[in-house]
């Protein structure tokens, strides 16, 4: 178990809200959650790729009541914070390679927040190729992550997410994002988000497939 897990059970009751609380520093997930349903306005079945404990999980399924959410990770932890119990939404411990061979083209729509930074670098392009396969024809893939800078915040989060999660991260800049992105779904296909709040750091961008 991480430091930064061990340190949150630490705090019993009250770890959800000061979890939320730690995060909200960083980033809004309500602002990148709440830019997705204007532009997907027909979303039937979504992926979330590494939900991790669910704070995002919760939001999609707020904004998309009644989509299909299916939120995976490898971690062990995975859903454990995600309060609504419902029949729409379904945790599994699994990869992203397990469920695109599982379920190929079966998703309108998948979800990535701050996973790519964890992934090494020369696995990344294998990885969003099996997100492609994942994401239906017509579908759309919504990703977000932190852009590198020369910034405080940025240190501060850095420091975050090698320390405290103890995984060995490598940031982008935006435009190395969207090379990476270009690279695997076709330049044309890839359209910038812009920032999410309350940090210019959090990049997004919408791929349509």
């Amino acid at each position: 178990m991480s430091i930064g897990a061990s340190v949150r059970r630490l705090f019993g009751p009250f770890e959800r809200q000061i979890a939320e609380a730690y995060r909200s520093i960083y980033v809004d997930l309500d602002d990148f959650a709440g830019q997705l349903p204007a532009a997907l306005p027909e979303v039937r079945t979504i992926l979330e790729a590494g939900c991790g404990e669910g704070a995002l999980t919760e939001r999609l399924h707020v904004l998309f009541p009644h989509a299909q959410i299916t939120a995976i990770d490898i971690t062990p932890r995975i859903g454990r914070l995600f309060k609504n119990a419902t029949a729409h939404v379904e945790f599994r411990q699994m990869t992203i390679e397990e469920i695109a061979s599982a379920q190929p083209q079966a998703f309108d729509l998948v979800v990535m927040c701050d996973v790519l930074h964890h992934v090494p670098p020369d696995q990344r392009l294998a990885l969003l190729a099996e997100i492609r396969s994942a994401i239906r024809p017509g579908g759309c893939f919504a990703v977000k992550d932190w852009g590198r800078s020369a910034t405080p915040i940025h240190w501060m989060c850095y420091a975050s997410d090698r320390y405290l999660t103890g995984d060995h991260v490598e940031f982008f800049t935006p435009h190395e994002l969207q090379d990476l992105l270009s690279d695997v779904f076709g330049a044309a296909r890839v359209c910038a988000g812009g920032f999410i709040r309350p940090w210019r750091n959090n990049m997004s961008f919408l791929v349509r497939v």
